[in-house]
């Protein structure tokens, strides 16, 4: 069971049918990882989420380390891995219009820079192939270097961790998928504060724009694809 059943009728299957939606995109050639926001304000800590106001608790922790596993298993493989860290000036300088639909949080436990919140998660340990840079919007491209490093890298799939789904994943899928890129979004690695928009989000995401899959099941097609032709092991 996909995690938007509960929300579909049968006359919202219909018309996912009727238009031909959600047919599969599958892998390319040239995969790569991009690590949406894998930091510690996301996560928050266990028995202590109280004090991280943009936690997303234990479901996010839970599917945190499957994106952990996931990235360290696409490493040994030689596939790029990109972070992405969204980060806010202390004095809310270059928040934006997002200041004014959301308070600036001053805690050193939320995504201000230079803060424990704004750290890369500890399960997460770039290689010296992979990059990580910061971003102030919600999508991985908008006003980053991303486009450019998979361009130079001929990368012709993305697939996406991390969070928040609804927010900052939802963004970047809609800008890799406009680019063209074949677009893969891990199922049990991406997260989320609230249920709905979650789930909702990823039937969105699979529904147009997007390949929704468990780890296991990216894993295993990344896995053949690289004993078959050893086409991810020549990447650089």
């Amino acid at each position: 069971m996909r995690p938007w059943d509960r929300y579909l009728d049968d006359e919202v299957r219909g018309v996912i049918a009727k238009a031909r939606f959600s047919r599969r995109i599958g892998l390319g050639k040239k995969p790569c990882i991009v690590a949406i926001d894998c930091q510690k304000y996301m996560v928050g800590e266990e028995g202590a989420d109280e004090l991280w106001p943009s936690s997303c608790g234990a479901f996010g922790r839970a599917n945190l380390e499957r994106g952990a596993h996931l990235v360290r298993s696409a490493q040994q493989m030689g596939i790029p891995v990109f972070f992405t860290l969204f980060e806010v000036d202390p004095n809310g300088a270059d928040i934006g219009v997002y200041g004014r639909k959301r308070d600036l949080l001053r805690s050193d436990k939320w995504c201000l820079a230079g803060t424990e919140g704004a750290e890369l998660a500890e399960s997460f340990r770039p290689s010296a192939r992979d990059i990580v840079f910061v971003k102030k919007k919600p999508s991985g491209f908008h006003g980053t270097p991303l486009l450019g490093y998979l361009i130079d890298r001929a990368i012709d799939t993305v697939i996406i961790i991390g969070g928040a789904t609804s927010n900052c994943v939802r963004a970047t899928v809609f800008d890799s998928a406009s680019y063209n890129f074949r677009t893969i979004v891990a199922e049990d690695a991406v997260f989320d504060r609230i249920p709905i928009s979650h789930a909702i989000s990823l039937f969105d995401m699979d529904r147009q724009f997007a390949d929704v899959l468990p780890v296991d099941d990216i894993l295993d097609a990344l896995r053949k694809d690289h004993a078959e032709s050893g086409t991810v092991a020549r990447q650089a």
